[in-house]
């Protein structure tokens, strides 16, 4: 243990590791780099060794096994957490800004007295302090914090660090359960899905983005019909979806989402500061766009200036003719 060290709390749903766990090890990985400490997991579960082989990008993986983590429910997890906090007395930890991380990462926090940064999108070494660039009223602000504090409780938004791929060979270590044997006042009974919906944009390889050069709801289709070919997704920036053509959680940017493609597409998109927050750290952009001067072009690596309703079916028939 060192104070030097970044906690990530692995986040365990329906038996499954979600996405931002990676993402965490990613930011983990770059502090731990900064501070000369080592990125530990921690992953509360029944058994967590059968995660352990997803998790080799960290230093240390730290198993907490106890067949009441086999669902999220807050006294077992914070008891469990907090144990292994005041164990190893990290410089932070880092969790989700998920459901799980907005109920757990705040009473974490109070138990500890430590500072709490929500809607972390940036965060640097600068010193011995914690620089943090934070999001929040929905994306409309940012917030420039110095965290001096250790150790500091620290939620990620998903989509603002690429996952960590590496496969390490992470030190396992196991820890006795702290969680109490009697119940607490919440507990988990049912985990009911909603009904098929929407596509996650943040994790699509893929992604066609439309803005006001689309000029009207019915010319999605010519959107639609590209990422399909691609085997990708349509998204768009913000005026289309305040228009109602395309729900919020296909909206890109600061208001909506942080998407890190391998290949985004932007069609009739200006690109405002605020549309490319979202998405300038794509691997490759191709915009087009009529106006030679709209900023999309200062953060593409390609671009054209046409019609983006004249090359859209184009693009379609020679994607298609490519395939065969």
């Amino acid at each position: 243990m060192s104070a030097s060290d970044v906690l990530v709390l692995a986040e365990i749903q329906r038996e499954a590791l979600a996405d931002i766990t990676h993402e965490l090890l990613t930011a983990a990985r770059s502090m731990a780099a900064a501070t000369g400490g080592e990125a530990v997991v921690v992953a509360l579960a029944p058994d967590g060794s059968r995660f352990a082989p997803a998790l080799g990008a960290a230093d240390r993986i730290v198993l907490v096994d106890d067949p009441r983590l086999a669902a999220y429910a807050p006294g077992p997890y914070l008891a469990a957490l907090e144990a292994v906090v005041a164990a190893e007395r990290p410089r932070a930890v880092l969790i989700g800004a998920t459901s799980i991380g907005w109920d757990l990462a705040p009473m974490l926090a109070a138990r500890l007295d430590a500072p709490l940064v929500t809607g972390c999108k940036e965060i640097r070494v600068e010193g011995g302090a914690l620089g943090v660039t934070a999001s929040f009223c929905g994306g409309k602000m940012m917030a420039e914090a110095r965290v001096a504090q250790s150790p500091a409780v620290l939620m990620v938004l998903p989509g603002s660090f690429r996952p960590a791929t590496e496969s390490g060979k992470a030190v396992v270590e196991r820890r006795t359960s702290p969680v109490p044997l009697e119940a607490g006042p919440v507990r988990f009974e049912e985990f009911i899905l909603p009904e098929a919906g929407d596509v996650d944009i943040t994790q699509q390889d893929i992604l066609v983005a439309v803005g006001r050069g689309i000029q009207q709801k019915d010319n999605l289709e010519l959107a639609e019909e590209l990422a399909r070919t691609l085997g990708g997704a349509v998204c768009a920036s913000r005026p289309v979806v305040d228009q109602g053509w395309l729900p919020p959680t296909r909206q890109v940017g600061k208001s909506g989402m942080t998407v890190k493609p391998k290949l985004y597409l932007a069609f009739g998109i200006s690109g405002a500061p605020e549309h490319q927050e979202g998405m300038k750290a794509s691997d490759l952009i191709i915009a087009v766009n009529t106006d030679p001067r709209a900023p999309i072009f200062d953060v593409a690596h390609y671009g054209a200036q046409i019609d983006a309703l004249e090359l859209l079916p184009a693009l379609v028939e020679a994607v298609q003719a490519r395939k065969g």
